[in-house]
């Protein structure tokens, strides 16, 4: 009798340890996708648990049974039942078929629906007028244009909360992807085309940027800060970066691709220019989009 409790004990042990690693890791580690800060962050996160707990109800009992039959059916176990002619079971049939339509249905339709809720393209809701930031990837940096604001960064974007952001994103080099993962969304960055993003911070705080897509040897440098303030906060900020001595004209925006080399290895510094060209992210498009089209 204790020889037999003693392996339900371990049969049991073996059957919660994937749970429970499970459990560990996401109490343990930092996963910002599950820490969101904006609207659109929660609706993803959401999504993201919903689906997982659809899936989880496949899952989570074919592990167990992975464990269970082979420890129940050993060749050691003389007490197992052993059917030799068993060949079909309707209810059987009808579970194994059921469950997986209705999950893949239930999938299906929270698919469809979050595909035009979580559009990038849509704006948000609010009373506020969205702030306009126009982002382009460079080799390795990011830089960020406030056309209103008439100021430019970078490496380091600042936006204020409960605000949308509208974010237009270009590249001036290969494809890359910006993402703040606790704000939501993420769209590829392309030369020679505008995508757009709108996201809105609900919380103060500092935020990751990242590039999500590689691009070449710097790829580990395509990182920025972005900072959620509150609206004083938001404006004190404009007159720290117009108080700059560096404008953002041809000379100083040929610096910054000359530049590129150095950073593959080192990050490029957080840069201020108190002015910018307001045609800048207009003609850095144009200048690509003229070489797709063979001019």
């Amino acid at each position: 009798m204790k020889i037999k409790r003693s392996k339900k004990v371990a049969f049991t042990l073996l059957a919660v340890l994937p749970i429970a690693l499970l459990v560990i890791l996401f109490t343990s580690s930092n996963m910002v996708l599950f820490d969101s800060k904006g609207p659109i962050g929660e609706a993803q996160s959401s999504l993201i648990i919903t689906s997982v707990l659809l899936m989880a109800i496949i899952i989570v009992p074919v592990l167990l049974m992975s464990v269970y039959f082979p420890y129940k059916y050993r060749h050691s176990n003389k007490d197992a039942e052993y059917k030799p002619n068993w060949e079909h079971s309707t209810k059987i049939e009808v579970i194994v078929w059921t469950v997986p339509c209705l999950i893949i249905l239930a999938l299906g339709w929270i698919t469809y629906e979050t595909s035009y809720s979580l559009d990038p393209r849509k704006e948000i809701a609010s009373e506020q007028k969205p702030l306009t930031i126009q982002v382009v990837a460079m080799n390795w940096k990011w830089l960020f244009i406030y056309p209103e604001q008439q100021i430019a960064t970078v490496n380091e974007v600042t936006l204020p909360v409960n605000r949308p952001v509208e974010f237009l994103v270009t590249s001036d080099t290969t494809m890359n992807s910006f993402f703040i993962p606790q704000l939501g969304s993420q769209v590829y960055a392309m030369a020679g085309m505008e995508n757009r993003l709108y996201l809105m911070a609900e919380e103060q705080g500092e935020y990751r940027g990242i590039s999500a897509n590689y691009s070449g040897f710097g790829f580990t440098n395509m990182k920025f800060k972005a900072h959620a303030v509150d609206d004083a906060g938001f404006d004190q900020w404009v007159q720290k970066v117009k108080a700059s001595d560096k404008v953002l004209n041809d000379g100083s925006y040929d610096v910054l691709e000359a530049n590129a080399k150095e950073q593959i290895k080192t990050p490029h510094p957080v840069t201020y220019f108190a002015s910018v060209d307001p045609l800048r992210f207009k003609d850095i498009i144009e200048k690509h989009a003229g070489v797709q089209n063979g001019l």
